[in-house]
């Protein structure tokens, strides 16, 4: 696939939100395996922004698992390379093109130290970029939304289908994404449009209810089935459900050989309008990695796995955006059935 002028005006428009100015150095970070597309889009937006562009592409590493890792946001691509982090760390813009992304990498802090901030491309087709188009008024909502997260002490969240999860809120890691880097030190990942919390140990407990056309991210596909978790201690203790979507949730998380696997990853809400639950249908599993779906207006994601919060750290991960929940902080609801409130959605068009 070649870039068109659509995806390079796209790229381009979000590099100036994100504050690139003419003569800032500019490294695009990749490695072997990312997308050629993504990364010669990067390079052509950030140059005809005026942006000092360098390329470091580093191998991408075997594999260390013997199930496929997918949607993790923790790339290992760097693997501590010393040269590779003094020239991202000293550089103005880092544009991240890596296949899972540094969100959780364990290089991100040394890099964010030095000043510099990053700007995480997901690994997504580029139409996906060119589609979702901007809402000015995102990062305003979101930073609301983040907002009353971080005033709340609990989270419950429940739905028709028998979710009902509990989410004690002290201690954890709040975060929303907008999209948009906020200056030097600072990470954002893009597409943009969820608010969540890293619970603390010890934080999460009650039923999970997958039900048919909730998300599994790991596996790229819709549920067909029902299935049932029980979090007991943040962990899941419990998968019910007789369909083939409970046989490989089970399958794949025992393939890890650990506990934290099961844990509480991180929990949250969707605010992206643009973004489209029924998407995921329209792309070849390798062509998308699921952004949209976590991000779309109204949905709840819980995912399970690594929690540095937490204190526990596993490759073993899934992201399970579910539908029609209802999300209630300290009682007060920030979505109801699956639909945001008013105050945090998207005026109508």
């Amino acid at each position: 696939m070649t870039t068109e002028w659509r995806y390079i005006q796209a790229f381009r428009d979000q590099f100036v939100r994100c504050g690139l100015a003419d003569g800032e150095v500019v490294t695009i970070l990749s490695e072997t395996q990312s997308r050629p597309v993504l990364v010669e889009t990067a390079r052509l937006a950030a140059q005809s922004l005026g942006g000092r562009v360098s390329d470091v592409v580093v191998p991408t590493p075997p594999s260390q698992h013997q199930v496929p890792i997918r949607s993790t946001g923790a790339s290992q691509a760097i693997a501590h390379n010393p040269a590779v982090v003094a020239a991202l760390r000293t550089s103005g813009l880092v544009i991240d093109c890596t296949v899972e992304g540094l969100l959780h990498a364990p290089e991100l802090g040394e890099i964010l130290g030095g000043g510099a901030r990053v700007l995480m491309i997901s690994n997504e087709h580029p139409d996906t970029f060119d589609r979702l188009g901007w809402d000015p008024d995102l990062p305003r909502r979101v930073e609301l939304g983040l907002a009353r997260l971080r005033a709340a002490e609990q989270m419950h969240i429940t739905s028709a289908a028998g979710t009902d999860l509990r989410v004690r809120l002290e201690g954890g890691f709040t975060a929303g994404s907008t999209g948009v880097t906020s200056g030097p030190g600072s990470i954002a990942h893009w597409p943009g449009g969820l608010v969540l919390v890293f619970p603390a140990a010890g934080s999460v407990s009650g039923h999970v209810v997958l039900a048919p056309g909730d998300v599994n991210l790991t596996f790229n596909l819709y549920l067909r089935s029902s299935v049932a978790l029980t979090v007991v201690d943040d962990h899941i203790v419990r998968i019910e459900g007789d369909g083939l979507d409970a046989e490989l949730f089970r399958s794949y998380l025992s393939a890890f050989g650990d506990r934290a696997s099961y844990a509480t990853s991180h929990v949250g809400w969707g605010m992206n309008p643009g973004a489209r639950w029924d998407a995921l249908e329209l792309y070849d599993k390798r062509e998308t990695w699921g952004t949209e779906l976590r991000a779309f207006a109204g949905n709840v994601v819980y995912s399970t796995g690594a929690n540095e919060t937490a204190g526990r750290f596993t490759a073993g991960h899934f992201d399970l955006p579910m539908r029609h929940c209802t999300v209630a902080l300290d009682g007060a609801p920030v979505v109801v059935d699956g639909v945001l409130i008013p105050d945090l959605a998207a005026p109508p068009s």
